[in-house]
């Protein structure tokens, strides 16, 4: 089965930087837009950013400057370099796929990752 792990989550001070990573795993052919959400208690989930095979990103206002996604299709692996970090950053990420091909022919949609937290102190 396919699944998401992230890592690189952690607590940093107020204008500090963090790395997220989200590997997927499984019988993989070709794993289309990936993205980073965030969700605080009480909120509901939140686009982050996305990048589509090729390449193509969107970025909410919010992290527009700050944050870069990018991916390595080798390693069926996204990333999300989070500069400049704001105490409103703090939530916990969440990996997602739209889809993934396996190489039985099937596709798996909307997959997540388990999340990672993002802690930032003023």
């Amino acid at each position: 089965q396919v699944q998401l792990v992230e890592s690189g989550g952690g607590q940093v001070q107020a204008g500090g930087s963090l790395r997220l990573s989200c590997a997927a795993s499984g019988r993989i052919l070709v794993i289309y837009t990936m993205g980073w959400y965030r969700q605080v208690p009480g909120k509901q989930r939140e686009l982050v950013a996305t990048i589509t095979r090729d390449g193509g990103t969107n970025y909410s206002d919010s992290v527009k400057g700050r944050f870069t996604i990018s991916r390595d299709n080798s390693k069926n692996t996204v990333y999300l370099q989070m500069n400049s970090l704001k105490p409103e950053d703090t939530a916990v990420y969440y990996c997602n796929t739209d889809r993934i091909k396996s190489y039985t022919g099937t596709n798996v949609f909307d997959r997540w990752g388990q999340g990672t937290q993002v802690t930032v102190s003023s």
